[in-house]
């Protein structure tokens, strides 16, 4: 499927080159399936964005990071929503997820934490219908092929944390898990938090 990418507003981009640090330049959203999926908050770059998010043919997003500091993905619908729709034409509040991740940070990763977040740097409550598949009590779609276990946390949060593993600088980490959102809203976030070893 190909990918689009479109300007959306005078932000801060994370793509400025030397010399240009002062000026704004659009971010840029790349648009997958009925989303949109935007690095504007900083610390990471979004290389590449396919798929449409259905378990046949989910999104991958690939990504690059500069830090083993927590970065934000900003996710926007771009249809309109209409919750558990079987097709891809609209916004259904499911929504599988590869998310690749080199680590361009030069220190190696021994875990690897995802947060969803309705409102910006506000916990998601059980009541806002945002999770990684909270309803099913172990989900077949969830797994790494950089960790071999993961848990998962949902109140009062919704977290899903990777572990038994390690991600080396250089190296690229693969995740694939579900998101479910019983009502949809038009933007929500996935933090993506990578640990180092404690020292």
């Amino acid at each position: 499927m190909a990918v689009f990418v479109q300007a959306v507003g005078f932000l801060a981009s994370p793509h400025a080159s030397a010399g240009q640090e002062n000026e704004q330049e659009p971010a840029l959203e790349w648009l997958a399936g009925a989303y949109s999926f935007s690095d504007e908050l900083g610390g990471f770059v979004i290389e590449s964005v396919s798929g449409s998010g259905t378990q046949e043919d989910p999104i991958v997003v690939t990504e690059t990071f500069a830090s083993s500091s927590p970065v934000t993905l900003v996710i926007r619908t771009k249809r309109p929503i209409r919750p558990f729709d079987d097709g891809t034409l609209y916004a259904n509040g499911i929504l599988y997820m590869r998310v690749v991740v080199r680590n361009g940070s030069g220190q190696g990763w021994v875990e690897f934490e995802f947060e969803l977040q309705e409102r910006l740097h506000q916990p998601s409550i059980f009541s806002d219908g945002l999770s990684f598949d909270q309803r099913s009590e172990k989900s077949d779609e969830i797994s790494s092929d950089a960790y071999d276990k993961y848990s998962r946390d949902f109140e009062p949060y919704d977290k899903l944390l990777f572990h038994d593993g390690k991600v080396d600088p250089g190296e690229t980490a693969g995740f694939s898990f579900l998101i479910t959102d019983y009502t949809p809203k038009s933007v929500f976030y996935l933090v993506q938090d990578p640990r180092i070893p404690s020292t």
